[in-house]
């Protein structure tokens, strides 16, 4: 729902008084998030003034609070600088409303994952292929890598094992962390079992 200066919600008002024979109240408000009797007492009984006007008053002292602290602060630490710094008691679900409504929602920071963990004291393989990764026929060579994937909570991690003869994946696995267990001995052996380096 948009709000304008003066704090009225007159944007999903107009659209549901305009658009009233062909949706539905209920299909109108649930597309702004509100319940249909909220609707109807707004009909009958219009939006409290002073409701209105406090809401415009919270929402200056919020602006301050997300522009004085970069937008890193939600609705719990503005509720309590709030009620501290001004003495506002106001209920989380009005703050994060006001917020979300104003587009001033905490950003969040992404945190970027590591990719490698140098940090082991691992020893570095002998290179058996020395750059020629060409193969006469299927099996023998192989090659793998490690790629992470950023899914809805977080990074995943996919390995892949090719078949160098004609490039097929041969194995492959999935882990929420970087570690050589569990994504590419995983990996390579089940490339082994799909594809014996060595047929008989």
């Amino acid at each position: 729902m948009l709000w304008f200066a003066d704090g009225y919600p007159v944007t999903a008002r107009k659209f549901i008084r305009a658009n009233l024979g062909t949706w539905t109240v209920t299909e109108m408000t649930a597309l702004f998030g509100a319940s249909p009797c909220a609707c109807y007492r707004w009909a009958k009984h219009g939006t409290s003034s002073r409701r209105l006007n406090e809401d415009v008053r919270l929402l200056e002292l919020i602006r301050g609070i997300a522009e004085r602290h970069k937008r890193r602060y939600g609705s719990p630490r503005v509720r309590l600088e709030l009620r501290d710094l001004h003495g506002k008691r106001v209920s989380r679900k009005r703050a994060a409303r006001l917020m979300r409504e104003n587009g001033l929602n905490a950003r969040r920071r992404r945190r970027r994952p590591r990719a490698t963990d140098s940090g082991r004291g691992l020893g570095v393989c002998e290179n058996a292929l020395g750059r020629d990764f060409g193969a006469e026929g299927p099996g023998p060579k192989r090659a793998s890598d490690v790629t992470r994937l950023r899914v809805l909570g977080g990074w995943l991690y996919l390995t892949v094992a090719l078949d160098l003869h004609d490039r097929k994946v041969v194995g492959w696995a999935f882990s929420d962390r970087m570690d050589a267990v569990a994504t590419v001995v995983v990996a390579l052996g089940m490339a082994v079992e799909n594809r014996p380096p060595f047929p008989a």
